[in-house]
């Protein structure tokens, strides 16, 4: 990546670790927890790149899964795995290398077992994506492996289950 035509990591981002499974392709991968919302975003590395030179819609469907998710929880409060039922994402405009991309929750209902979503994936240009998804909520604090979400974000955002 020429360092002259990358844009920068905003500020009050946070690296995400490393052993979050298939979340780990995104890397180097973001995330913001500010007033009780989290945006995760990355800048557009050649890793993240299809054959045509703009970021690969999988890479933009991942982050939309991770950040939708993400948002149910901090809507309800809890600190889980939530397995997608459905996520759709519309894909408006190409995301260039050395872009920085960012996802956020701009809706979210939670209701007894479901928790739905919508949002948007932006860069410096413009909407490069949005999203919508469904995500089921069990009664368990789902399978999650230690130390994987949480990380960074201030335990007031957080809740166990009852």
């Amino acid at each position: 990546m020429d360092d002259e035509n990358t844009e920068a990591v905003p500020e009050g981002f946070t690296r995400l670790p490393h052993g979050l499974g298939f979340t780990d392709n995104l890397q180097p991968c973001y995330r913001r927890v500010e007033d009780g919302e989290v945006s995760f975003g990355l800048v557009v590395g050649t890793q993240h790149g299809n054959i045509m030179g703009i970021c690969h819609g999988g890479v933009l469907v991942t982050l939309a899964d991770v950040t939708a998710a993400t948002g149910v929880n901090m809507a309800r409060g809890v600190r889980a795995g939530n397995p997608t039922i459905n996520l759709s994402v519309d894909f408006i405009s190409a995301a260039r290398i050395g872009q920085w991309i960012q996802a956020q929750v701009h809706s979210v209902t939670v209701k007894r077992r479901f928790g739905f979503c919508s949002g948007l994936i932006t860069s410096s240009a413009g909407v490069v994506a949005r999203f919508n998804g469904t995500f089921y909520l069990p009664e368990h604090q789902g399978m999650v492996k230690p130390g994987a979400i949480g990380d960074g974000v201030p335990p007031q955002h957080w809740r166990q289950p009852d």
